[in-house]
């Protein structure tokens, strides 16, 4: 039976100890931050840390209730403050003296039954007990949290020889199901799992990079999205950590790996990389790392002279496929780029392999572990499967470089093959094991390798599972196009048909969808095709009517970012089940453009009906739109009239398919929209001149009015009479009319140029 955690502490507010307190306050819990004392200001250390989570760019509270429930103080003084905790979590410098001292106050402090954990990923249990009674070691483990915690999904739970199951199924349950963590038992082992790997591969890239002269904009091109790697790759990655902190963690590993393993070669420190921590050029925390600057202002920095130069995209047409179609074409390629990939993805999947049995007996462990822990599309098991076993094994032996025994020993069979019931995995016994997780869990990307797709196609596909339809993107970065439309309407029209109890749209890729297709918008006016692109605007919001317009409830389970177009797409769902750290919103006005799937008239009818007040909702509107307002957190969500009453959100991403199933026999069809007033032309003015207003100041730039113009006119009517009625037709109509006039705009089309060819917006 497990433990009920009813309160926290938590030792060391540094980045880990203060967002291991913020997630757990996330989830309602009270929880005690302690840190060491400081000066005059005894408590400043652990306020800081709060501080710390309140940074808008990568905020650790999802709303203020959640500061309410932290209390600071420091060791000296507020130690009783522990007494009643049901779990204290150590996060403080990795110094085993003073985890050891720290433990031996826990020990009189805390109540007999409190669960210890330490955070530490390179100090084993054994050495960090010893010395303690065996009532200690029995409810002490290591928690492992990744940062932002928050937002990286993986806990790496590791138990001790003497740590009871109830301890370890305790902390299993609650950070799943209350901190929304994908928890990978591991063994008490030097650096885990992710780390073990994931660092691994960082150096290896690194210095890999450095040895065939590649840029750093180069290297990450190469080692990220064509691999399926967060679009930071190496060098992106080392400055978002921290460059100075990466040398430290590298360093600490190859303090406690064994001296025979392939890590040591790729440990040291460059003296480049030397130079720059010397240099105080550490990354993101001074905006002086390998880049610097942001938007257009980004650059990068020449390793021949160590200056900056701009940071230009690398265009690359085999880079491209290979985001969308895998990597085995790009390491089967010829040139540099594919001399760099296949030389550092030989290396970490040979590295992983030799992990088996050492480190754990299941690739799945492994691949879970990058998979939530380093944002990989696809775990090192996962990409030997896509690669191909036999051409990798092939070609390691062809340039006469050690073939892992594990590599080896199961060459002619995949890591992964699945029955009509279960996905399984095979493991280092020789023999397949399914896999398992708690019952709350469901993942898509596992579950919809049992079972063919119903429908499917470029962009989309749809599945009937549970007596359900499901639809999922799987298109880059799940833009939408023409294709994604009809898979939704075959998969309402055959669920409808076949009497299923409704459909859900999801999918288990880092983001829902970042909206509809800008290749696709680029074609139709560089072709000067506008009638084609008013076809598929038209067929995108006949396609919003017809889930609004089902007999089957529709709903919509997104996750990482739904903005845009499938933003949306969510919003004419009869209800969203979100996760807790879904971003959502309308983003069309930075690259020019205005929502053209519905998504102003459905801001505009749902700020109405929260406010019951025309004027306030047609401005709540036009700024929301205009500015591209988003949401991070539930409590956002809900004051930008994005969500309503029956939307729920969900900390756990892997639970919200099964919550979403479950749901649909409950979930009420949403009305159509009926007329709405317009407030006409008395509000259309005041909106233009707050427009010239912020212009003449110098926040707006000349297309930004005419692209809030347009916003202006859709949410008030323009120059109609107060009053006035609109249809929900009225509205769509209005929409699509502005969308083209911007489309034809030189304006517009320079910043979707800009934003494809570059990554950047056009400030014009």
């Amino acid at each position: 039976m497990n433990k009920t955690i009813s309160k926290v502490g938590v030792i060391g507010a540094g980045t880990m100890g203060a967002g291991i307190a913020g997630q757990v306050a996330n989830a309602g819990i009270p929880v005690v931050l302690l840190d060491i004392p400081s000066g005059a200001s005894p408590n400043a250390l652990a306020q800081r840390g709060v501080d710390r989570l309140n940074n808008p760019d990568m905020p650790g509270l999802i709303n203020k209730e959640a500061e309410a429930l932290i209390q600071v103080g420091n060791i000296d003084d507020d130690f009783e403050l522990l007494a009643d905790c049901d779990w204290v979590a150590e996060a403080i410098v990795e110094k085993l003296e003073l985890k050891q001292a720290l433990y031996k106050r826990l020990l009189e402090q805390c109540k007999a039954e409190t669960i210890i954990s330490s955070n530490t990923s390179t100090i084993p249990i054994k050495l960090l007990t010893q010395g303690m009674p065996k009532s200690f070691c029995q409810r002490f483990a290591i928690t492992h949290f990744f940062n932002p915690v928050r937002f990286m999904r993986l806990l790496e739970l590791v138990r001790g020889e003497q740590t009871t199951d109830e301890v370890i199924n305790t902390l299993d349950h609650f950070c799943e199901n209350a901190l929304g963590k994908g928890v990978v038992p591991c063994d008490d082992k030097p650096g885990f799992l992710a780390n073990r790997v994931g660092v691994f591969a960082l150096q290896c890239a690194m210095k890999t990079a450095f040895e065939i002269q590649l840029t750093a904009a180069e290297a990450d091109a190469v080692f990220g999205r064509p691999f399926g790697f967060p679009k930071t790759g190496v060098f992106g990655l080392y400055d978002l950590i921290g460059i100075d902190l990466m040398a430290d963690v590298a360093s600490s590993l190859s303090t406690i790996l064994p001296a025979n393993d392939r890590f040591h070669h790729y440990s040291q420190p460059l003296p480049f990389v030397k130079q720059m921590i010397s240099n105080g050029q550490i990354g993101n925390k001074n905006d002086s790392g390998f880049y610097k600057g942001t938007g257009i202002d980004r650059k990068v920095i020449d390793f021949q002279n160590g200056g900056y130069q701009p940071f230009q995209r690398i265009r690359s047409a085999l880079l491209e496929d290979s985001e969308i179609n895998g990597p085995s074409e790009l390491i089967q390629s010829s040139g540099k780029y594919a001399e760099f990939a296949w030389q550092v993805i030989s290396e970490v999947l040979c590295y992983a392999a030799t992990l088996l049995p050492e480190v754990t007996n299941n690739p799945a462990d492994i691949d879970d572990a990058m998979k939530l822990g380093y944002n990989w599309t696809k775990g090192p098991f996962e990409l030997l499967d896509q690669i191909g076993h036999e051409y990798f094994v092939s070609r390691l032996k062809e340039e006469g470089r050690a073939v892992p025994e594990f590599l080896h020993s199961t060459l002619n069979s995949p890591y992964y093959k699945a029955t009509s019931k279960q996905l399984q995995t095979l493991c280092a016994d020789g023999h397949y094991h399914a896999i398992v997780h708690s019952p709350n869990i469901l993942r898509f990307s596992e579950t919809r390798q049992t079972f063919s797709p119903s429908g499917t196609n470029e962009a989309a596909s749809w599945f009937e599972y549970k007596e359900a339809a499901i639809v999922e993107f799987h298109s880059k970065a799940n833009a939408l196009d023409e294709l994604s439309l009809n898979i939704i309407i075959d998969a309402i029209n055959t669920a409808e048909n076949k009497g299923l109890r409704g459909v859900v749209i999801h999918n288990d890729a880092q983001h829902f969808s970042c909206g509809v297709s800008l290749w696709r918008v680029r074609e139709c006016f560089e072709a000067n095709d506008y009638e084609r692109l008013d076809n598929f605007l038209k067929h995108f919001q006949d396609t919003m009517i017809r889930m609004r317009s089902s007999s089957l409830p529709v709903v919509a389970a997104p996750v990482g970012m739904s903005i845009g177009g499938g933003f949306e797409v969510v919003l004419h769902t009869d209800q969203i089940i979100a996760n807790t750290n879904s971003v959502m919103g309308l983003v069309e006005s930075g690259v020019g453009l205005i929502p053209g799937g519905g998504g102003c008239k459905e801001v505009l009818h749902r700020w109405y009906s929260k406010l019951q007040n025309s004027e306030q909702a047609s401005w709540n509107a036009f700024m929301n739109i205009g500015i591209g307002k988003l949401s991070n957190a539930p409590q956002e969500a809900e004051n930008l009239a994005f969500v309503e009453k029956s939307d729920t959100f969900h900390v756990n991403r892997d639970h919200m398919l099964k919550i979403a199933l479950d749901s649909l026999d409950t979930v009420p069809k949403t009305p159509m929209r009926g007329t709405i007033e317009l407030t006409g032309k008395p509000s259309y003015n005041k909106m233009k001149a707050w427009l010239e207003k912020n212009f003449e100041k110098g926040f707006l730039t000349p297309h930004d009015c005419t692209i809030g113009d347009e916003i202006a006119q859709i949410v008030t009517g323009g120059n109609c009479e107060p009053g006035t009625l609109a249809t929900e037709q009225d509205l769509f109509d209005f929409e699509r009319q502005s969308f083209l006039r911007l489309a034809r705009s030189k304006e517009t089309q320079e910043r979707i140029t800009s934003m494809l060819d570059f990554g950047q917006v056009t400030r014009n």
